[in-house]
């Protein structure tokens, strides 16, 4: 064989092997990196949350936007905020019981102005998303037409969405399970909720503790994934930290993994001793996710 000949071989060779490399990659997509780690605690915690592989604190509307305070408050929260190892990137406990959103004494009129300073403060703040769990303002009166209740809601959500949209953050609706509330229990009924809604700045929680206790699978999940729009977590025993009993998410993690997600995953559970259980949580998250790797990074 002439040295031309075989030149040829190994260039015909070498490209068979680019173009089946090329066809496989094609068909197996790189699984995504385990979602940024964030945690539920105050503010004051951020350095015991960064040193156990945190990026990021999930924080509550009142307590770190003071959204009844006068500005000079929220100036000096952000002043804090700024100087802390990682950011505050969450908010739950978006609204008071004062304020109900479904039943005979809605208050929608008071939510969406209490909304627009929480949304333009959480901006400001370089909040990303708020969580709309709020229980008791969305638990339906014995007697009042869930159906009632279901179009209020969507109503509200409607009206909130171009809020949370203009000020550049997003407004994500939360499942809770029945002990909590009687209002949307599932993933499964908050996604219809949202679909209701159609608008971009509001989406879906997926709550892994909540969902756990409403037997709800990772299946839903999947069928929701385009709508989620941030994740929690913590056991089913107690609400404790992921690692404190050892139950398995790995089904639920899979879940989010075929869809994609690369959000904000938090731990909102209930602390016994958070300097001890914050890494334990963290180990186990790793652990279990698919495709796990590196540290949480900041931001």
């Amino acid at each position: 064989m002439t040295a031309a000949a075989l030149d040829r071989r190994r260039f015909l060779a070498g490209t068979a092997a680019c173009l089946a490399a090329g066809i496989a990659g094609a068909k197996t997509p790189a699984a995504p990196a385990l979602p940024s780690l964030g945690a539920w605690t105050s503010l004051d915690k951020a350095a015991l949350l960064a040193a156990s592989g945190y990026g990021f604190v999930e924080e509550e509307v009142d307590r770190f936007l003071l959204p009844d305070k006068p500005d000079a408050a929220f100036e000096a929260a952000r002043a804090a905020a700024r100087a802390a190892p990682i950011p505050v990137r969450t908010l739950v406990r978006l609204l008071p019981p004062s304020l109900q959103s479904v039943g005979p004494d809605t208050a929608h009129d008071g939510i969406v102005t209490f909304c627009e300073t929480v949304f333009a403060r959480a901006r400001r703040a370089g909040v990303e998303t708020v969580v709309f769990g709020s229980p008791r303002s969305r638990r339906i009166p014995e007697g009042f037409p869930r159906a009632t209740a279901q179009a209020q809601l969507i109503d509200l959500c409607k009206r909130l969405g171009p809020i949370a949209q203009a000020h550049g953050v997003i407004l994500a609706l939360e499942p809770l399970n029945h002990t909590e509330t009687n209002f949307i229990n599932r993933v499964s009924e908050g996604g219809a909720i949202v679909r209701a809604v159609g608008h971009p700045s509001v989406g879906l929680v997926a709550d892994l503790f909540h969902m756990r206790m409403e037997d709800e699978g990772p299946a839903s999940l999947i069928e929701n994934g385009p709508l989620i729009r941030h994740v929690q977590i913590a056991e089913k025993q107690g609400r404790r930290a992921p690692g404190v009993a050892g139950e398995d998410f790995s089904a639920y993690f899979e879940a989010l993994r075929s869809i994609g997600y690369a959000r904000r995953l938090s731990v909102e559970c209930l602390w016994s001793d958070i300097a001890q259980e914050a890494p334990v949580a963290t180990r186990t998250i790793r652990a279990q996710y698919p495709a796990a790797a590196g540290k949480a990074a900041r931001g």
